[in-house]
């Protein structure tokens, strides 16, 4: 019997514990209490345990102090790219504006000119391109992979580093600790370290009990960064693995999207990048990343947009809410995940009322089922304001993008969930340039072509189990 009072009275301790946690924490949404509230109500020994392991979004006691160093080092290193006045913001039109402002304002990185981009056309011949840029590189290379995986893309990729660093280059290599953990303990990134390439690992799990205690082990560095010699950049969805992807088969092909770019915003990626590098290497001197912003000729504006959970908290839904917002005639979307918060989700709706043609692309079939039921919640709202909704048929269609009226185009790694929302690091580029965004439109009409389209007479019609799941899935979302 005192077992029994000795146990229930430890169980009313923990939740009114993590009671008392969740109503003092600032940063959290109504529906983020709301939904841990139900999951330790109903599920409270589990819930205790989930909220231990998920519920702190937080890179330890000292992580936004170190990010706020690191950034005021690199503002002062590169005052014409990182903070200041955004002088080259009158080169865009006024109704596009607002966007690239709060761009600059989440971290810095202002309006750059004379940039040049070629989309790539599919992730194989990105990745070809990519390793002859690496096979041509003289000075440096500096890339970031959330996914590194040892198969054919992965070795291929690292043999051309490698080849790059015999060859007297200064490589940099970082890969995220849970995406690439494979890649990390494999004979090829011990051949990279053999070859003298400087290896870092993004985020890792040296001390679980610290992790746990302070962070979350979910929470990633789900950057894509490649820049060579302080010219070119890559941006987009691909890992550093094949379309066919290993570690989910039964999903493949994943369908990626790449920019190749030069011009100053090549500049701004390579600060990016060493803001992560130097979270891990703090010592590492800023003058051994050069930065060499040139503008191209018949070049256009574009600025690095990158968020994390150490920067501002909430900066990602008010970057396209902001974006949304600024939708006159057309806007479409690729995401494979989708789990809005309802900043978000009313600025869609608001769009489409207003008479803006808002076009959404997802994957038929969703690696994450859990991701899927949570994203089915919300497609009777978005039908019924007027959004279209296609679910692409042939693979898990991993593109980002973000094309508004034809002329401004947002490409990156950020998905329009709750993860890349709160918990990644993430990185994008937001450029204003009508060939791009229209060749980028071209690249998501294409997805709409292999694509089925969602009527609201098929949602309405899903039977009521159904209907249950996903929304009992979307409830708990802000938790997952």
């Amino acid at each position: 019997m005192n077992f029994v009072v000795i146990l229930v009275t430890l169980h009313f301790l923990f939740v009114i514990g993590l009671t008392l946690r969740i109503l003092l924490r600032d940063d959290l949404t109504p529906v983020a209490r709301l939904a841990w509230f139900i999951v330790i109500i109903l599920f409270p020994y589990v819930g205790v345990i989930g909220y231990i392991l998920f519920g702190e979004v937080q890179l330890g006691l000292t992580g936004e102090k170190r990010h706020d160093e690191i950034f005021e080092k690199l503002h002062k290193y590169a005052p014409q790219l990182l903070g200041g006045n955004n002088e080259n913001l009158k080169n865009i039109e006024p109704e596009y504006q607002s966007g690239f402002a709060y761009s600059a304002s989440v971290e810095g990185f202002n309006t750059t000119l004379g940039n040049t981009a070629e989309l790539m056309a599919d992730a194989q011949s990105a990745r070809i391109r990519m390793i002859e840029d690496f096979d041509a590189a003289k000075e440096t290379i500096n890339v970031l992979y959330y996914i590194w995986l040892n198969d054919e893309t992965g070795t291929n990729t690292a043999n051309a580093l490698i080849r790059a660093a015999n060859r007297g280059v200064k490589v940099r290599v970082m890969a995220d600790g849970l995406g690439s953990r494979k890649m990390l303990k494999s004979a090829l990134w011990r051949e990279m370290k053999e070859a003298g390439i400087e290896t870092q690992i993004a985020l890792p799990f040296n001390n679980i009990i610290k992790t746990l205690i302070f962070s979350r082990f979910d929470l990633r560095n789900h950057r894509k960064i490649t820049v060579i010699d302080s010219q070119v950049t890559y941006c987009g969805s691909q890992n550093c693995a094949d379309p066919e992807f290993r570690v989910k088969p039964k999903y493949a092909p994943w369908i990626d999207i790449m920019m190749r770019l030069e011009g100053p915003v090549v500049a701004q990626n390579l600060l990016l990048f060493a803001s992560d590098w130097l979270m891990h290497k703090p010592d590492t001197p800023l003058d051994s990343f050069p930065i060499r912003p040139k503008q191209m000729v018949n070049g256009f504006p574009a600025q690095v947009f990158a968020d994390g959970p150490t920067g501002r908290k909430r900066s990602t839904p008010q970057m396209f809410s902001t974006l949304l917002s600024q939708a006159h005639e057309r806007l479409v979307i690729s995401s494979p995940y989708f789990v809005p918060d309802y900043t978000v989700l009313n600025a869609l709706c608001a769009a489409a009322h207003r008479g803006v043609d808002v076009t959404i692309i997802f994957p038929k079939r969703n690696d994450s089922f859990i991701v899927a039921a949570a994203s089915r919640s919300y497609y009777r709202r978005l039908l019924e304001a007027g959004v279209i909704i296609y679910e692409f048929k042939p693979g898990l269609l991993h593109s980002k993008t973000l094309t508004l009226d034809s002329k401004v185009t947002l490409i990156g790694s950020s998905n329009m969930d709750l993860r890349s929302f709160d918990l990644n690091y993430e990185n994008n580029i937001l450029l204003r340039d009508g060939a791009t965004t229209r060749a980028v439109l071209a690249r998501q009409k294409d997805y709409i072509s292999q694509s089925e389209e969602v009527h609201l007479t098929q949602v309405l019609a899903w039977p009521v189990y159904r209907r249950l799941w996903n929304n009992v899935i979307a409830t708990v979302g802000p938790v997952l």
